[in-house]
């Protein structure tokens, strides 16, 4: 009896079996040259080739992915963050190539790569699992618009060939997770922090609660909000990178001085817009923009980025001054691809102050799940944090300050939620020999 956890993530995903007694093994990803991962990039590379006298479209995954696009000469197409795209009803199809593939088609040519992988690891079928989502989808603003993405992620896992699927909360995957090594019982509020979406949890665990099997009663609540990493990303761009390719110039159109469109720089700032960029009404509009902009140098050197699908390294680039600012006060952002090159220093109280709203809105959301619950912050007895964005100073502020820097907890900051929902299919697998119904 075995139990199958899948995180699939904005950025990264990560699958993990666990066994009868409870060991939890992770499934290890090639990456470059001879090492491993455990975090499978959530991307999709794209590449139309000719073979046999014919066109094809063939597609990478992952770190496998990644390495095509970058040794590849005449890019390709490459998507990132599609978790981030289950709730919009607006993103149905889109035109790769000439062809005309549907989202969930997309989505599961990702997950099915990463089935597969793990089946070679794990040494067997892998058809069904535990699969985390988010308390609240990126674009999610009604509990319809959070069912309409669980209906379409189900869907293109089907497609993908997974046969039995159940849901559970992301931060009480993380829970389970934290609970395995526990010897006593606690109230634990757990801060997940993904690429799209912070989601957080006020329950119970410990030995006792394992002893009888969790019931609904044990999560006292749940809470969550559609930013985390990327927003944060998004501030990086929106005040080194945007500005230095055109963002706020002007254009002379027929003597008059306008601004050059803004709607491109805020899909710069996403990305999982960012691809979508490179359309032909896009690049024709931004051609003829060139022509009349007062810089066009900077204009150009957006277009370089779109035509080049340069969206990964300039990803690569903000996330590693992001990283930086977290374990110093300074960095600097530097990005250099052909004749493009962007440098900039940064601090971090002035990357702090960029993203002091969305710090709010997060304080705001803790705050109001220990107000549903009726829960004072001084009855917590731990705060387990994780995620990528758990390492960012100023997120883990708000958590020392409200409930004191003694009670924080991080650990697998990347596969906690993959390794607790394991253990979580291991639980209904369990019931299930037991003759219980799964929900």
């Amino acid at each position: 009896m075995v139990g199958v956890g899948f995180d699939f993530g904005t950025t990264n995903s990560s699958i993990a079996l666990a066994n009868e007694s409870g060991d939890v093994t992770v499934a290890r990803f090639h990456a470059a040259g001879n090492s491993f991962t455990e975090s499978f990039r959530s991307l999709l590379y794209l590449e139309r080739l000719r073979e046999t006298g014919r066109v094809t479209i063939k597609s990478w995954s992952g770190p496998e992915g990644i390495e095509r696009y970058l040794q590849s000469d005449d890019k390709g197409r490459l998507i990132q963050s599609l978790k981030s795209f289950l709730a919009s009803r607006s993103l149905q199809t889109t035109e790769i190539f000439g062809r005309r593939f549907q989202f969930e088609e997309l989505v599961s040519r990702l997950l099915e790569d990463i089935r597969k992988r793990a089946e070679e690891q794990f040494g067997s079928q892998v058809r069904r699992a535990v699969v985390g989502r988010p308390v609240r989808f990126v674009g999610a603003e009604t509990a319809e618009d959070n069912g309409y993405a669980v209906d379409r992620l189900r869907h293109a896992l089907q497609k993908a060939g997974f046969e039995e699927i159940w849901f559970e909360y992301e931060p009480v995957a993380a829970a389970y997770h934290y609970e395995s090594g526990l010897d006593h019982d606690e109230l634990l509020l757990i801060g997940d922090f993904g690429g799209g979406t912070s989601d957080f949890s006020l329950l119970r665990v410990g030995p006792s609660v394992r002893k009888r099997g969790r019931e609904a009663r044990d999560v006292l609540g749940n809470e969550g909000l559609p930013l985390a990493g990327d927003a944060f990303d998004a501030k990086i761009i929106r005040h080194l990178v945007s500005p230095a390719l055109g963002a706020g110039s002007l254009l002379n159109s027929f003597g008059k001085l306008l601004p050059v469109p803004n709607w491109v720089y805020f899909k710069l700032e996403r990305w999982h817009h960012l691809s979508f960029l490179k359309s032909r009404e896009t690049l024709n509009m931004l051609h003829s923009v060139a022509k009349q902009a007062v810089e066009p140098a900077t204009i150009k050197a957006l277009l370089y980025l779109i035509e080049h699908d340069l969206g990964y390294h300039l990803h690569r680039a903000v996330q590693k001054t992001k990283v930086a600012l977290s374990h110093a006060e300074n960095s600097v952002f530097h990005f250099l691809d052909g004749d493009v090159e962007l440098e900039a220093g940064v601090g971090r109280a002035e990357f702090e102050s960029w993203i002091d709203e969305e710090l709010a809105d997060i304080e705001q959301h803790v705050q109001a799940l220990l107000n549903k619950t009726g829960v004072d912050a001084r009855d917590v007895d731990m705060v387990f944090l994780t995620g990528g964005s758990s390492f960012v100073p100023a997120v883990r502020r708000i958590f020392e300050s409200r409930f004191g820097a003694e009670k924080i907890r991080t650990g697998d900051e990347f596969t906690s939620v993959a390794r607790g929902l394991a253990l979580r299919a291991l639980c209904s697998s369990a019931r299930q020999h037991a003759g219980s119904v799964v929900t």
